[in-house]
């Protein structure tokens, strides 16, 4: 196996110096081909979600086209800062002739940009978020500069859903053209990669959860977690006809009544529900509801505001059903 994945890299790395001597362009399929085994191996590491590597990368790098990219093997646009003692290239950016790192291999800049998120303080507040929670990383990173373009949250997390990226980070692996025009072997509804061997439980919002895996049941897991199966259900705010998708973050605590302090409000996506917002959050369904004036089993509308730790105006707090 590890032969056979050296003999990959050392293939596209020869094939990438063609396309660099023929004036081609890398496609994002490239890119996501290239890289994605990387950034699982980072993510299993560092906590940093696959999906926010792969698409920062491609963002940051334009798919590994980028002058850093082709000739400083820097692919997340990094600068030396003061702390660098390694190689440089000098490149305008936001002024002109800026420093920043340069690599040996691209292996290396996947490496320390996990390494510069998890070392640098302002980014500290990300790693308490879901592992499978890329929107708030990616609207986290905004929050904490990592880039000037007011729009850079909206960008990554397009990249992601264009790219089905957010199935890395469950543990699935996706399936993307080769620059020959052919599939990768693997089908991203029937190939599972087992990250952790066990259900690690990890935490956001001061709630401990597990992420299931295919195969998994509220049986199966009440069994090995010493929970009752209700206890599934009720921590989850799930109906008992529910069934478990691989990669569907389960509480196995109670959730909280309001968010964390960095999340007072949150914005609805077209194909959001209340109940996926609770558990991203991990809020209690009923505050939800209640913090919003909304009725059970009411809906958001996309581009709606909900209040995550407050009361939206007009609503009583303490207000009942």
């Amino acid at each position: 196996m590890k032969r056979s994945l050296f003999l990959f890299i050392v293939f596209f790395t020869f094939s990438v110096s063609g396309y660099a001597q023929s004036g081609k362009q890398y496609s994002r399929e490239d890119y996501i081909l290239a890289y994605k085994d990387l950034a699982v191996r980072q993510m299993k590491q560092s906590g940093v979600p696959a999906s926010i590597i792969l698409a920062q990368g491609m963002l940051e790098s334009d798919n590994g086209n980028s002058t850093l990219a082709l000739e400083a093997n820097n692919h997340f646009g990094i600068k030396c800062h003061d702390n660098w003692r390694g190689a440089t290239i000098y490149h305008d950016d936001d002024r002109r002739n800026e420093c920043f790192r340069k690599y040996r291999k691209p292996e290396e800049s996947f490496i320390d940009h996990s390494d510069f998120l998890r070392d640098t303080r302002r980014y500290a507040f990300l790693f308490d978020l879901a592992p499978t929670d890329y929107k708030g990383w990616a609207r986290g990173l905004h929050k904490a500069g990592y880039a000037t373009n007011p729009d850079y949250a909206n960008m990554l997390i397009k990249i992601i859903e264009d790219n089905k990226l957010y199935l890395l980070d469950r543990g699935v692996d996706i399936q993307v053209a080769s620059h020959h025009g052919k599939k990768s072997h693997v089908d991203d509804n029937s190939y599972f990669v087992d990250i952790y061997k066990q259900h690690r439980v990890s935490e956001t919002n001061g709630v401990k959860y597990v992420v299931a895996k295919e195969g998994d049941s509220f049986e199966s897991l009440a069994k090995e977690l010493e929970m009752m199966r209700w206890q599934l259900f009720k921590y989850n705010d799930l109906p008992k006809d529910a069934t478990i998708t691989s990669g569907e973050v389960l509480y196995v605590k109670p959730k909280r009544r309001s968010a964390s302090r960095e999340y007072p409000t949150h914005i609805v996506d077209s194909s959001e529900t209340l109940q996926q917002i609770s558990q991203q959050y991990a809020v209690k369904l009923k505050m939800l509801y209640k913090r919003n004036g909304l009725k059970p089993g009411e809906e958001p509308i996309a581009g709606q505001k909900i209040y995550m730790r407050g009361w939206k105006p007009g609503v009583k707090k303490g207000w009942l059903f």
